[in-house]
C-alpha cells in the first residue's frame, strides 16, 4: 500500500507519517510539499491507495489541483486537508470528488478514523457540516411538512434505489454505479434524481451529506 501525503508544512507531514503509521503500518508513505511535485509522484506511483491533500499550496490552488488529480487518475481515492473548513469549503470539495475532508485541527484519533473510514469506502464528513443536516434542522423533510426521516423506510425508495445511495455514500460515479450494479447510465440517473427527490436535496453532495447526518449505515440489498 502506498499513500500520498501532500502539505507544504514538515510539521504537519511528519504528524501524518505518526497517524498512517498507526493506522497502516505496511504502507509506504510518499510525500510532496506543491502541486507540481504531487502531479509529478502521482504520474510515478499509479498504485497509490490514497492521496491527502492540503488545499492551501504554495504554488497552485489546492481546488484546482484536486479537480485535475479526479480528472487525471479517477480511481485513487482522495482525502481533503485543510485549516479552513468552512461548509463552502467542505461542499466545493466533495463536489470535486474529495471522499473527505479532515479539519487540521482535528484530534489525533479523529484523523485515525476519518482516514480508516475512506479506505474502508465510505466518505468522512465532518460532525459541525453534519450538524447542520441534523433531523431536528430544517434539512431534509422527504417531502412531508416537518417531519424529518428517520430510516430508509420514511424515504420509499426501492431496493435498487438503496443500493445507488450507498453506492453514492461511496463516493461513485454513475458510471461506475452502472457498472456495479448493471444498470445504463440513463437508469442510474434516474434512480439518482429520486434519491434527491426523496431527500429534498438537489445534488449528490447534499444527499451524501443528508445520509450521513441521520447517522445511515447503508449496505447495498444485493450483490450484484
Amino acid at each position: 500500500m502506498k499513500i500520498l501525503v501532500t502539505d507544504d508544512h514538515a510539521l504537519i507531514r511528519e504528524s501524518l507519517r505518526g497517524v498512517l503509521r498507526e493506522l497502516k503500518p505496511e504502507a509506504a508513505v510518499v510525500e510532496a510539499t506543491d502541486a507540481q511535485e504531487t502531479m509529478r509522484l502521482v504520474a510515478e506511483h499509479p498504485d497509490l491507495m490514497l492521496i491527502l491533500l492540503d488545499l492551501n499550496l504554495p504554488d497552485r490552488d489546492g481546488f484546482q489541483v484536486l479537480a485535475e488529480l479526479r480528472e487525471r487518475h479517477p480511481t485513487i481515492p482522495i482525502v481533503v486537508l485543510s485549516g479552513h473548513h468552512d461548509r463552502a469549503n467542505i461542499v466545493r470539495a466533495l463536489d470535486l470528488g474529495a471522499l473527505g475532508f479532515i479539519p487540521k485541527t482535528a484530534q489525533r484519533q479523529v484523523l485515525v478514523s476519518a482516514i480508516s473510514f475512506v479506505l474502508s469506502g465510505g466518505i468522512y464528513i465532518p460532525p459541525e457540516i453534519l450538524a447542520r443536516h441534523a433531523p431536528s434542522a430544517p434539512a431534509p423533510t422527504c417531502g412531508v411538512a416537518d417531519k424529518p426521516p428517520t430510516s430508509l423506510s420514511d424515504l420509499s425508495l426501492t431496493e435498487r434505489q438503496i443500493d445507488v445511495l450507498a453506492l453514492m455514500m461511496e463516493g461513485k460515479s454513475n458510471k461506475a454505479i452502472g457498472r456495479v450494479l448493471d444498470l445504463a447510465e440513463p437508469t442510474v440517473r434516474n434512480h439518482v434524481t429520486a434519491v434527491l427527490k426523496a431527500l429534498n436535496v438537489t445534488n449528490r453532495t447534499e444527499a451524501v451529506i443528508a445520509a450521513a447526518a441521520l447517522g445511515w449505515n447503508l449496505q447495498r440489498t444485493s450483490g450484484s
